[in-house]
């Protein structure tokens, strides 16, 4: 099993930043992908930015704006998000895909989601 913990959401003015943390724990072997996605009411859950073996990839909607880093050692991936627009106002949800210990298939797991508001 795998736990993600997420933290950094919060209320900010437009043009200001914030900076989503998610570290995850548990059994596992290795990571396919770690990921940030973002959800409003009415709406699909849409990719913000994932980092794969292959590299890093950003929504063209954030482009030049948001940061994603990550700590292998800690297991931890970074959001880092500058200029926020309100529209970027929505649940952020941390994603990673990963292989347990002992087992031969890649698994999805979520965070609990973070509030991110952007005030105009």
């Amino acid at each position: 099993q795998v736990q993600l913990v997420e933290s950094g959401g919060g209320l900010v003015e437009a043009g200001g930043s914030l900076r989503l943390s998610c570290a995850a724990s548990g059994n596992i072997f290795s990571t396919n992908a770690m990921g940030w996605y973002r959800q409003v009411p009415g709406k699909q859950r849409e990719l913000v930015s994932v980092i794969t073996s292959g590299g890093t990839e950003y929504a063209d909607s954030v482009k030049g704006r948001v940061t994603m880093s990550r700590d292998n050692a800690k297991m931890a991936v970074y959001l880092q998000m500058n200029s926020l627009k309100p529209e970027d106002t929505a649940v952020y949800y941390c994603h990673v895909r990963v292989l347990l210990t002992g087992s031969s298939v890649y698994t999805d797991y979520w965070g609990q989601g973070t509030q991110v508001t952007v005030s105009s």
